[in-house]
């Protein structure tokens, strides 16, 4: 008798950690290969997001991203990504880390820094602002993000935006491009294998994604484009790299301030809002906009 409890209560022992263990598993598993969640802070997205919502963020259409090293003190990213089931596409939003997160004008990689964007350029696309409004040679005719911002931002004046607080001159900041996010571009968005011409403006353009791929910042001296002491006229892009806006274009710090952003730090794709949470008394809000996707139909 005495043999058969113990054996009983070995069993469930058993069981508890098997269960605890399948658990535990599923909890780290889930977010970390198939999706997760993150919080929109701030009024970069409106009128698609409010602050206070949290997103539902898919890992499988990209693949999800697999760190190397777990050391997050590191400013450099190392990983590899899990086979992909889809592809990101124009419009779509994406959550991925800012590039310059320690605000020394180089990309860099900071764990939970980490910015939602609506995707305006793939690897490959021209870029760029016309008149206000987004543009991308692929979507010809496609108003990329909801139009009200974009109105506002061709219609009215230098002087009114800037008194609202508006940064209209735009990135690279430097190279006599003169670009604005009222008009901005063109822009090749790099793909991997693609080459770009360098003269002594584009090389501003390029020097943090070069810098992130080699190590080394190109210099414009004389006139002539130097990458690590070595004179080129062209570079090839060895990552994919991407274009990202907020919707809020008066109010959004996106690659229109701070130029492109490699593929290594995109999280995933915002696909849902699950909940909302009031961003004053902390009480969630069940309304209309929960389980809203999130596509410019539903704006």
């Amino acid at each position: 008798m005495e043999s058969n409890r113990v054996r009983e209560l070995l069993k469930s022992v058993v069981v508890f950690l098997l269960t605890a263990a399948v658990t535990l598993a599923v909890l780290v598993s889930v977010p970390a290969l198939l999706c997760d969640q993150f919080v929109v802070k701030g009024e970069s997205m409106e009128p698609t997001l409010h602050s206070g919502e949290h997103l539902l963020v898919n890992k499988l259409k990209m693949g999800a991203r697999i760190y190397k090293n777990y050391d997050f003190s590191q400013k450099s990213l190392s990983s590899f990504r899990m086979p992909a089931l889809g592809r990101v596409k124009v419009s779509d939003v994406v959550i991925f880390n800012y590039p310059d997160a320690y605000e020394r004008h180089k990309i860099e990689f900071k764990i939970n820094y980490v910015y939602a964007k609506r995707c305006i350029g793939l690897p490959g696309d021209t870029v760029g602002v016309r008149n206000g409004y987004y543009w991308n040679s692929s979507t010809k005719g496609f108003i990329i993000c909801p139009e009200g911002g974009q109105r506002k931002l061709r219609d009215s004046p230098d002087s009114t935006l800037t008194a609202m607080g508006v940064v209209m001159r735009a990135f690279p900041h430097r190279g006599g491009l003169g670009w604005t996010i009222r008009n901005y571009g063109p822009m090749l968005v790099p793909r991997k294998g693609s080459t770009v011409r360098l003269d002594s403006a584009l090389a501003f353009v390029y020097a943090r994604a070069i810098e992130y791929e080699t190590g080394n910042r190109p210099k414009v001296i004389g006139g002539q484009v130097l990458i690590g002491g070595k004179a080129v006229d062209s570079y090839t892009f060895t990552h994919n790299w991407f274009f990202f806006g907020g919707d809020n274009v008066l109010n959004s710090r996106d690659s229109r301030y701070f130029g492109i952003v490699p593929e290594d730090f995109i999280i995933g794709v915002a696909t849902n809002v699950i909940f909302s949470k009031n961003t004053y008394n902390g009480r969630f809000i069940l309304c209309r906009r929960i389980k809203k996707i999130i596509n410019l139909h539903t704006v």
